[in-house]
């Protein structure tokens, strides 16, 4: 499920505060990239784990139906209303940190010197995989 919550940023000082008012989600930023991800990371946990409850996800208010005076953090800096995007089903993937079991085909030379080596084959492959798709955990 993809959704579109609208956010007050406000920026101060030394941080940039959010509110997302959907889901009575308080969270903050170094600077506005930063606050963008911890938003949308925060709108993650608190959908899936809406979901793993068995609760519905709240519907995102129309984003011209939200006042950004009325914000939390209105009196402590300039506020600016945005909108953040998360797609659940990817979120819940990515943070998803189970192991799997796959049956690998390995040349019986090459098991036999990882073994003598004592190299763990699972890990080796899970690192090569980062690697080769460039991402990381």
């Amino acid at each position: 499920m993809k959704a579109v919550y609208p956010a007050i940023f406000t920026q101060t000082n030394d941080v940039v505060l959010v509110e997302v008012p959907d889901l009575g989600i308080l969270t903050e930023g170094k600077d506005m990239q930063n606050a963008i991800e911890m938003a949308r990371d925060a709108i993650g946990l608190t959908g899936i784990s809406m979901q793993d409850k068995g609760e519905a996800i709240p519907e995102p208010t129309n984003f011209r139906k939200i006042n950004i005076l009325e914000g939390t953090f209105s009196g402590d800096g300039e506020s600016y209303l945005s909108l953040v995007d998360i797609d659940f089903d990817a979120y819940r993937r990515k943070i998803d940190v189970r192991s799997v079991r796959r049956n690998v085909t390995l040349p019986n030379w090459l098991n036999a010197e990882a073994d003598a080596a004592h190299i763990n084959v699972s890990k080796v492959l899970q690192e090569a995989l980062m690697a080769k798709l460039g991402v990381c955990r």
